[in-house]
């Protein structure tokens, strides 16, 4: 990885939010990660607390379809990163 964990936590701070709520994960929610991750590499998600529990079988399932990285994940937020084609 090009970028130090450091320097990606910093470009996360200004990066896009995702919120996922109680509904989980669909395809709805992959399709503006990818979006998002495509116009920015960065993208913050944050779970609602009532599926937070469910959040790393979230995490799993988002960076697999999304083929992006994990980063980062403190309290209900991940950072996740794909790098621009």
């Amino acid at each position: 990885m090009s970028h130090t964990k450091k320097e990606m936590m910093n470009r996360a701070l200004n990066a896009m939010t995702i919120n996922i709520g109680k509904s989980g994960v669909n395809d709805n929610v992959i399709e503006e990660i990818k979006r998002q991750l495509k116009a920015n590499e960065i993208v913050k998600l944050k779970f609602a607390k009532n599926i937070a529990r469910n959040k790393d079988d979230y995490i799993d399932e988002i960076v697999s379809k999304t083929r992006a990285q994990l980063i980062d994940v403190r309290g209900h937020v991940a950072v996740i990163y794909k790098k621009k084609p």
